[in-house]
């Protein structure tokens, strides 16, 4: 099946971004960097940077992958959950915390940060849960965003703040089919050198044709009671990092 086809609906998006990160999970950090042309680890410091953590708050961080965002919010002081759907993704974050291993900014203790194989669509929290929730490449990956916005509105406290890194929509057709066009490219290389499979990495430009975009999002986060809902444009608009407060 075609990979648009495979990801035109709910349930198969579903289930081609489970059996997708689970394939890639040992590549992952690899592969953001690279693509990002190791701009990833600072796009996430500026996103850590606009929540602002103070010590003792409560965070979430969504679609955690190996912990990079949840690793900074608990270096900052926070008492930082990570949550991802692929088990892998978690065994890696986990292996992080490990006896003797230092984070690049501060070592937290296992106090301030644990994680857990979760669904981003039903979490398994209280609501009024957390401070601060966070998603790094997340939104766009869930097949359903209006359902997983209502989730982090659910467990955030009144005055809690949900931020999100991501690719970006651009709106101008052109700029979009030459962003499109790049990733697919690369992704298409990285896929069959990593793994044989150059459709493994297309699936980035793929989901980004299914996106709403950056000024969509910032309307849907308000639609479902998050105010204050705005977004910074990153590497000139390709990327964006959203922030919005629930009231």
């Amino acid at each position: 099946m075609p990979l648009r086809d495979s990801i035109a609906t709910p349930d198969g998006k579903r289930r081609y971004v489970r059996v997708l990160f689970a394939t890639i999970a040992d590549r992952y950090d690899f592969i953001t960097v690279a693509l990002s042309y190791g701009q990833d680890r600072r796009w996430k410091r500026r996103l850590v940077d606009l929540a602002s953590p103070r010590a003792g708050a409560r965070a979430l961080d969504l679609a955690t992958g190996t912990g990079d965002i949840a690793f900074a919010l608990a270096a900052r002081g926070a008492n930082v959950v990570g949550l991802d759907v692929t088990h892998r993704m978690i065994e890696l974050a986990q292996s992080k915390v490990a006896p003797g291993f230092q984070p690049r900014d501060r070592g937290p203790t296992r106090a301030a940060l644990r994680f857990v194989v979760g669904d981003m669509l039903a979490l398994p929290f209280p609501d009024a849960s957390f401070d601060i929730v966070t998603t790094g490449y997340g939104l766009r990956n869930v097949p359903d965003l209006t359902l997983a916005i209502r989730e982090i509105h659910r467990v955030l406290k009144p005055g809690g703040q949900m931020l999100s890194l991501d690719f970006n929509r651009p709106s101008n057709g052109l700029v979009r089919a030459v962003y499109l066009m790049y990733l697919n490219t690369v992704g298409a290389t990285l896929g069959w050198m990593l793994h044989r499979d150059p459709d493994t990495y297309r699936y980035i430009p793929a989901s980004i044709r299914q996106y709403p975009g950056a000024a969509a999002v910032v309307r849907l986060l308000e639609e479902q009671g998050l105010s204050g809902a705005r977004y910074y444009p990153v590497l000139g608009g390709l990327m964006a990092i959203h922030r919005a407060v629930r009231t």
